[in-house]
């Protein structure tokens, strides 16, 4: 747990920025990205692929070489992203452990299990094997591999997905990290093993106090976990706020969209209502808001002005970029009826986006439903 003395924020991002120079043009992944990260909580960040989420926290920890990078990551008051390799070394693994979203590809197929894990551990301990060797039987065992002292010598294609994912999670936290980045990690799991996998995480939070970044584009995924939720669209922030006000008082029509595409309890054999159309290029994003070529609620001044990120009045830790006004929170009927006269009085391009986006109704282009 976080001692008295400690302070409490573990990570601080301040205007990040991301590109990656290609042949076609430079790609500008993350867009000024700033987020805040405090011990013992969960940071969810979520959106589309493509958004910049993964970017964003590998930029953090040094992997996202040959980018051109901007902003500062403060990291238990150092400046990540001016450290040195030996400076970030000392880091990734031992204060900042990582998960991804496919372990069978993090997991070496020519070496045991239990082998990866043991590298990890004196990569940055010096230890005996026998007791390397014991903690990652005590890792595995942890994070609910059965008969983890026989399985520990097992090779990955000998576990299950749900398996191998465990045993990355075992080997993240295996110098017991303050900080856990969790991209994608139940990605290719089925919903039950999903399900285990959150709340093992959860659990493990619980009981060794660290902080969670957990990446996904799915905001079923956070609902149960994160303290804390940043939405994220073509490499910018769109939305951010406590986990009950992203799901019952979003703003952002971005938002609202990804909510209305979830499966909803109570409404077998309804469609889903997606986010209609794709994101943008981020070689040449749109000038404006990035959001309002899908938006049903678009103005001109959208498709020319950036919309700041605005916090929104008596909130303390909710924030939007979007030109809509600040009160008109929520999914409700009145609220969507609220938005569409707000659009319409700053000359709305519903209209004239079933043209140019040949997405079909304009009520569908931005996830929006009368709920």
């Amino acid at each position: 747990m976080c001692g008295q003395d400690e302070p409490k924020l573990l990570l601080e991002v301040q205007d990040l920025t991301v590109s990656f120079p290609t042949s076609d043009g430079l790609v500008q992944a993350v867009r000024g990205v700033s987020f805040a990260v405090e011990r013992g909580k969960t940071l969810g960040i979520v959106g589309e692929s493509g958004s910049g989420k993964s970017v964003a926290t590998q930029t953090v920890v040094g992997l996202t070489r040959g980018a051109r990078i901007s902003g500062r990551a403060l990291f238990e008051g150092r400046d990540l992203l001016t450290a040195s390799r030996a400076e970030l070394q000392k880091v990734r693994g031992k204060k900042i452990g990582m998960v991804f979203q496919d372990p069978l590809s993090s997991l070496h197929p020519y070496y045991r299990v239990g082998w990866q894990i043991m590298e990890a551990v004196r990569a940055h301990d010096r230890v005996p094997k026998a007791q390397a060797h014991r903690r990652a039987v005590d890792l595995l065992s942890l994070v609910g591999i059965p008969h983890a002292a026989e399985r520990v010598d097992d090779y990955p294609h000998q576990f299950s997905g749900g398996m191998r994912q465990r045993a990355m999670i075992a080997m993240a936290l295996a110098l017991d990290p303050s900080l856990l980045i969790a991209d994608e990690p139940t990605t290719a799991l089925d919903v039950t093993v999903q399900a285990q996998v959150l709340e093992l995480t959860k659990h493990l939070q619980d009981m060794l106090g660290m902080a969670i970044i957990m990446i996904t584009h799915d905001l079923g995924i956070i609902a149960d976990t994160a303290d804390q939720v940043m939405i994220m669209y073509a490499g910018k922030v769109m939305e951010t706020a406590g986990r009950r006000d992203v799901y019952y008082r979003p703003h952002h029509p971005y938002t609202s969209g990804l909510l209305n595409s979830l499966p909803q309890s109570g409404h077998e054999g309804e469609r889903l209502v997606p986010v209609r159309g794709q994101p943008p290029s981020l070689i040449d994003p749109p000038p404006g808001c990035a959001f309002w070529p899908r938006c049903t609620f678009a103005m001109p001044k959208c498709r020319t002005d950036p919309p700041p990120l605005r916090p929104l009045p008596g909130s303390d830790d909710h924030a939007s970029a979007c030109w809509l006004p600040l009160e008109l929170t929520g999914r409700t009927g009145d609220v969507v009826e609220a938005r569409q006269r707000a659009s319409a009085a700053g000359g709305g391009l519903a209209l004239s986006l079933n043209v140019a986006g040949g997405a079909g109704s304009s009520a569908g282009l931005g996830g929006e439903a009368a709920q």
